[in-house]
């Protein structure tokens, strides 16, 4: 029997990988078994074709499948399955489970999360995750890929200035990163924009990571392996926990990734209050929850909170997680069974999780290419509006920082221009253009190739020798370039490796001699320059900022395959700047605050200074939400309703603090129709003063009239991306819920809703709101 199945193996994968150009599939209904199978019949109820298969394997094939590298099943026709594949910002060649060949070679490469989330446009965020998904899709019809399961998004607050990975992420901001999620997993996945349009299979399933309080990655000597991240219920319930609810709630995600830290202690993959009370039980998460990579064997071998490799093993499915990233449990959970740590209840409810998704992704349904989503060929990868897409991403996200005295827009390319192009950034390499987690890009234009498209003979001097860490500098040189020319450009910043996964930072300056060339050069030049920053955290920049020889600057993140082209639209007045920073720039000595606290809110009496820009209180380089444009745009607040809230619903709670009483209601007894009752509808007129067309986002801030311990300073509370043209004005709308937004968590980590005062700010704009309860 072993011989025969050995052989059959054999000619499975044999078969599979002569036909390559085919994706794998199971229930192939040429195969007369197949139709025999309840589990191939796709109008039986998921739930009854998983535990219909369920019942087929045997022990050590149900083991088998509970680790990423999932075997084939040839004596059911089921092939082999890869639950590891990146989709971050296109889809990526980072893991196994994605091949790009001849017939596929490249995939669109979008401008880096950051950048992207600087638009503070929802409708962007959907397209984009619509387009990676249908190239996801097309890479597997043409049988280049083994799954179609995408661990992407990363929706962890960008909590310090410091991490590495905060690049891959959309910011600091709850809101901001839920509305990314939900915006991006709607897409990804084939649902509508609005939701709840997705009906029978997956586009492709993406997966929302890294679940949860996960931040920090090696910051002197502390590794995210070992760290133990100690955060109250407070900040959990405001901060780090509502992006992963509206990712499943709204969203409607069908992955979740475990974290490779603990919290409070426990390791999140084996925290059962975490993945199966809070995921499943409380947001009714539908779907399959897989560890990063390696973190089950961490529990035991570094961790120490499981005392066996077994133990580990035994942990991490009783807390709900279904597949492992790694090889641990292929090593140890056959002999955690024998040892009756695991029950075979647990190994069923993980297959059942695993198989419906991938009977949801339509690979239980026969020949694909008959199927929803059959029809998504090569032709849809690396499309014109794809590339289009990602340009567009870039222009809209690119935030001006400085413009002073109005030097930019440049005048366009005439006889007399000359241009100087300096820094270790100008003409860069596409693994800094592109950020971390890319893959191969349909094309790749440099900042440099970019600007000779203006600018045909524009003259190009790295400035640094070695990259961005400038550890020495050609500064002398770069000065006699920059004296000839009547515009210097410095494009200066980070890449990967400054910032990036497994190196957090430990300064916030320019790298190096950086900053030195940027003020020999600004001080030798005809006219003030332009700086362009690339790099995903922030860096203080105040000594450029104050300095009226640097005319103007710009922030790029790392702006993808077409960024160079995007940039040079901007500094030439094509395209009109409207990105807004997501994140907060510190000043330098922020570095102060070790990395590993992981409180939000200030504390006076200890000098902590507090995090993001909703509970820090400390001199900032510029604000959360801070960009120019080349358009000025006034504000006007048209109507509010229920703007005097009174609540008398439910009962009325009593709280001291610093010696004052204060009223409150929960928000979990006043209820969902209640609360949506209550919804506040704002509108604001928005008029662009400007003589060019302009996409600019409108960002709606709540603060307490009062400020209180606890409180945010200020919070968002909505955001639209309007597309004004020069001159107009329009009326934009937000529906504003008191138990979301106009509420805080108490030390408890419940939501309440407190009687009071408060001010809703959009600019210079403000109104009251009145609650009492």
């Amino acid at each position: 029997m072993a011989l025969s199945l050995t052989f059959a193996t054999i000619i499975f994968l044999t078969l599979h990988t002569a036909h390559s150009s085919n994706p794998p599939f199971a229930c192939d209904w040429s195969n007369p078994s197949s139709r025999s199978y309840p589990f191939c019949n796709p109008k039986l109820p998921i739930p009854q074709r998983t535990k219909d298969l369920l019942s087929r394997l045997s022990l050590q094939e149900k083991l088998s499948q509970l680790v990423n590298a999932a075997p084939s099943i040839p004596r059911l026709g089921i092939p082999a399955y890869q639950w590891w594949s990146e989709a971050l910002h296109g889809v990526g060649s980072v893991g196994p489970g994605i091949r790009f060949n001849a017939s596929i070679s490249s995939a669109t490469s979008f401008p880096q999360v950051i950048l992207s989330a600087a638009t503070f446009d929802s409708l962007l965020w959907y397209r984009i995750g619509r387009a990676i998904g249908i190239e996801a899709r097309a890479i597997y019809n043409a049988g280049q890929a083994q799954g179609l399961t995408f661990w992407a998004p990363n929706i962890n607050i960008f909590r310090d200035p410091r991490w590495g990975r905060g690049q891959e992420t959309p910011g600091e901001d709850p809101l901001l990163t839920s509305g990314y999620a939900v915006s991006y997993v709607r897409g990804l996945q084939g649902d509508s924009f609005h939701g709840g349009k997705l009906r029978g299979h997956l586009q492709a399933s993406a997966c929302c990571k890294h679940f949860t309080a996960y931040d920090l990655d090696n910051w002197k000597g502390v590794d995210r392996f070992l760290f133990d991240a100690r955060v109250s219920l407070q900040d959990l319930a405001d901060t780090y926990q509502p992006p992963f609810q509206s990712c499943v709630q709204q969203g409607g995600a069908s992955g979740i990734m475990c974290a490779y830290n603990r919290v409070n202690g426990v390791p999140s993959c084996a925290d059962f209050n975490l993945l199966t009370k809070t995921a499943r039980k409380e947001w009714h998460f539908r779907g399959y929850i897989t560890s990063d990579c390696g973190a089950v064997g961490i529990i035991h071998d570094q961790q120490g909170f499981a005392k066996s490799a077994e133990d580990a093993v035994a942990d991490v499915l009783r807390a709900g997680m279904d597949v492992e990233c790694g090889t641990y449990l292929t090593d140890h959970a056959k002999s955690a069974v024998l040892q009756k740590k695991v029950s075979l209840s647990q190994i069923d409810r993980a297959l059942h999780n695993l198989f419906s998704i991938r009977m949801r992704l339509g690979l239980f349904d026969g020949n694909p290419s008959s199927l929803p989503f059959g029809m998504i060929g090569p032709n849809h990868v690396c499309s014109k509006e794809h590339q289009y897409l990602a340009l567009e991403a870039a222009r809209n996200g690119i935030v001006l920082l400085k413009n002073s005295p109005t030097l930019l827009p440049l005048p366009k390319t005439s006889p007399s221009i000359s241009l100087a192009v300096i820094g270790p950034n100008a003409n860069a390499s596409p693994l800094t253009l592109l950020g971390n987690y890319a893959g191969p890009p349909c094309k790749f234009v440099t900042i440099l190739q970019g600007f000779q498209h203006y600018v045909k003979n524009a003259v190009y001097h790295p400035g640094c020798d070695g990259g961005p860490k400038c550890s020495s500098a050609q500064i002398e040189q770069a000065v006699e370039v920059a004296k000839k020319v009547d515009y210097v450009v410095l494009v200066m910043g980070l890449d990967q490796s400054e910032e990036r996964e497994e190196r957090d930072r430990v300064h916030l300056d320019l790298p190096g001699k950086q900053l030195e060339l940027v003020n020999s050069v600004a001080e030798a030049s005809k006219k003030p320059v332009i700086l362009v920053l690339l790099c995903g955290g922030p860096v203080d920049i105040s000594s450029a900022k104050y300095n009226h020889k640097i005319g103007g600057i710009l922030w790029a993140g790392y702006p993808g395959e077409l960024g160079g082209i995007a940039l040079a639209q901007i500094i030439f007045g094509d395209h009109n700047p409207g990105g807004r920073l997501p994140v907060t720039w510190y000043p330098k000595d922020y570095i102060k605050v070790p990395m590993t606290d992981m409180r939000m809110r200030a504390d006076p009496s200890t000098g902590y200074p507090g995090r993001t820009y909703r509970f820090y209180k400390g001199p900032k380089v510029y604000d959360f939400g801070y960009g120019l444009s080349y358009s000025k745009y006034s504000y006007e607040f048209v109507s509010v309703t229920h703007a005097k809230l009174h609540l008398n619903q439910s009962s009325t709670h009593v709280m001291v603090e610093n010696s004052e009483t204060v009223r409150y209601k929960l928000v979990s007894e006043l209820g969902e129709q209640t609360c949506q009752s209550m919804s506040l509808s704002v509108t604001v007129r928005v008029q662009n003063h400007g003589s060019m067309v302009g996409k600019h986002p409108v960002l709606l801030f709540m603060r307490p009239k009062n400020q209180k311990n606890g409180n945010p300073v200020k919070q968002l509370v909505g955001f639209q991306s309007v597309m004004l043209d020069a001159g107009e004005m329009t009326h934009v709308g937000f529906a504003v819920s008191p138990c979301e937004h106009l509420s805080r968590a108490n030390e408890a980590g419940a939501m309440i809703i407190e009687e009071g005062s408060q001010v809703l700010l959009v600019d210079d704009q403000e109104h009251p709101i009145d609650i009492t309860v």
